[in-house]
């Protein structure tokens, strides 16, 4: 146990050494001041303005903020949809794959349009190399860098006094040349160096050792590996995804792709810290997540450790564990701490598979999931949490009658209905498809396990969709004209209304005038406040999502004790 947890200790040591410097870079990227990046990225990005036709980067309103993120997604999908859609004549795609499904063409763009990366599909059968990296790939970088661009502009409507919120234009521009690009170039030739392949031959043929001959899929599988993880994506070169040994092939590459996912969502708080001119409030911020992830964590590693209840039954001993479904190269501790990231940071990529989690160990990627808000995915988690903390703030505030204020602005009606519209759309886009999903036959007829998992299988696809994590129970029979269309729908509501409703609330903020903080000022900085923001977060996704959890992994659980 205790080499485990030395394990599990080294990685969150790297993470904590590396964090707050992050947090202090993406400060001086996206800070209104010029700083001594300018040198370095400013010609570069100034020959890119020109190529698009932007002479000049003004301020926007929230709205012309919005609509111009949806515009360049929008624009981006279409260019997506012909690459998929005639891929089996295009060139670069030596293994002959064939041209995509309509529907799956829907859901595979809406996933990666959303950051989601769920895989109806298996990567190096279902799509060219053209595909996996002007498709795949790209998008990889560019949607990661709206979720980061749609945080900063949000952080900016708490922070600012009067000002807009920013130029959409150059804080997505920002977030690929100084942030996702150089990360990812760094990413990359670290796991080169480690043994993962990059090259553009599609397919390797090899003698095995009985004497027959194998042919091994290959590609660009590093410069994927970096960005997939970077930019919280998790679709996988290879449809077994990181434990495959050719994505994750030993344990330092399990520790880079576990860093890598995590680094950036555990840094903005540093940067809000530093944008609201006040660090503990990041520190708050950090501390909350912190504590929740470090709870499912101990659950989740627990949970594999001890093994399924039902093998004490049949005599068969199991002191290793529950190793089902995972890789011996990384055992429990390194399995779990990946399950638990990879949900937390909404990345989606895994290392083990999650379908075969002991009961209540599946329990803890579906609550980091439901919850959304626990480090979260680029910038979505910090929303979220921020949206939490407003809640918060508003509920401490009737209690002790008095106007509740947030960061010296009055939060009032308008803001709270956006807020209540922004959680209630996360459970109901959830919770309803499930339904008609269990209610169906087409629904039904792709599940595998007609107990208790079976609900929690139907229960994942879409909680991994709505938190746009793109992970998967994966014994579920998804690729259906049913799946491929509901799930797709889920992962662009799930996106897009609580960029829009929060960057609406970012808009009403900036305009009030800040209020001057006084004796009887409610303090967001410090572990009262922490300890009540933990509390919202737990006891509304409690309440929300705890009933459906029972008919699931709880059940599930009891029914095999």
């Amino acid at each position: 146990m205790w080499n485990d947890l030395v394990q599990i200790g080294i990685v969150l040591l790297i993470l904590f050494v590396l964090m707050v410097p992050m947090g202090k870079y993406l400060y001086i990227v996206f800070g209104d001041k010029e700083s001594k990046l300018d040198r370095i990225f400013l010609p570069f990005e100034k020959v890119i303005y020109r190529i698009s036709g932007i002479r000049q980067i003004e301020e926007m309103t929230w709205k012309k903020y919005a609509v111009t993120l949806l515009a360049i997604n929008g624009i981006l999908g279409v260019i997506a949809y012909f690459v998929l859609r005639f891929q089996g004549g295009l060139p670069l795609n030596p293994a002959k794959i064939e041209n995509m499904e309509p529907s799956l063409i829907f859901n595979t763009i809406t996933s990666f349009l959303t950051n989601t990366n769920l895989q109806h599909y298996s990567g190096e059968s279902g799509l060219s190399v053209l595909s996996q990296m002007l498709v795949i790939t790209m998008f990889m970088f560019t949607y990661a860098a709206t979720g980061l661009a749609v945080c900063i502009a949000f952080i900016r409507g708490l922070s600012s006094k009067g000002r807009s919120i920013g130029n959409f234009y150059q804080d997505w521009l920002r977030a690929h040349t100084r942030v996702l690009i150089p990360l990812s170039l760094i990413v990359t030739l670290t796991l080169v160096a480690l043994g993962v392949p990059q090259t553009l031959d599609a397919n390797v043929t090899v003698q095995t050792l009985e004497g027959g001959k194998q042919t091994i899929a290959m590609g660009p599988v590093a410069s994927l590996e970096s960005i997939k993880h970077l930019g919280t994506n998790g679709g996988g070169f290879f449809g077994v995804n990181s434990s495959h040994p050719f994505e994750n092939p030993n344990v330092f590459t399990n520790i880079i792709e576990i860093l890598s996912m995590w680094i950036i969502p555990a840094s903005l708080p540093f940067t809000y810290g530093r944008m609201v001119k006040n660090s503990k409030q990041g520190w708050v911020i950090f501390g909350v997540m912190l504590t929740i992830f470090l709870l499912l964590l101990s659950l989740v590693y627990s949970q594999e450790k001890a093994g399924n209840p039902a093998f004490n039954e049949l005599g068969f001993s199991h002191n290793q564990g529950s190793m089902e479904g995972k890789e011996v190269r990384f055992g429990i501790p390194m399995s779990a701490l990946f399950t638990s990231v990879t949900t937390a940071a909404t990345t989606g990529t895994v290392n083990n598979m999650h379908d075969t989690l002991t009961p209540l160990g599946g329990l803890v990627p579906l609550s980091l999931m439901m919850l959304n808000s626990v480090f979260g995915g680029e910038g979505v988690g910090l929303m979220n949490m921020l949206m939490y903390a407003i809640l918060a703030v508003f509920l401490s505030g009737l209690m002790v009658g008095r106007t509740p204020e947030f960061l010296g602005r009055k939060i009032e009606a308008k803001e709270m209905k956006l807020i209540v519209i922004a959680l209630l759309a996360h459970p109901l886009i959830i919770l309803m498809p499930s339904a008609i999903a269990l209610g169906t036959t087409l629904g039904t007829e792709a599940i595998s396990d007609s107990g208790f998992h079976g609900i929690s299988q139907v229960l994942y696809e879409y909680t991994s969709s709505a938190a746009n994590n793109g992970s998967g129970f994966e014994g579920l029979g998804d690729n259906t004209i049913f799946w491929n269309t509901t799930t797709g729908l889920v992962m662009l509501f799930g996106r897009y209304i609580s960029m829009v409703v929060l960057l609406a609330v970012a808009g009403s903020l900036i305009t009030k005038q800040p209020v001057p903080e006084t004796l009887g000022t409610f303090r967001t900085d410090n572990a009262t406040f922490g300890t009540i923001l933990i509390g919202t977060v737990i006891i509304i996704g409690a309440l929300t999502f705890f009933p459906v959890l029972v008919l699931g992994p709880v059940a599930e659980y009891l029914t095999i004790r």
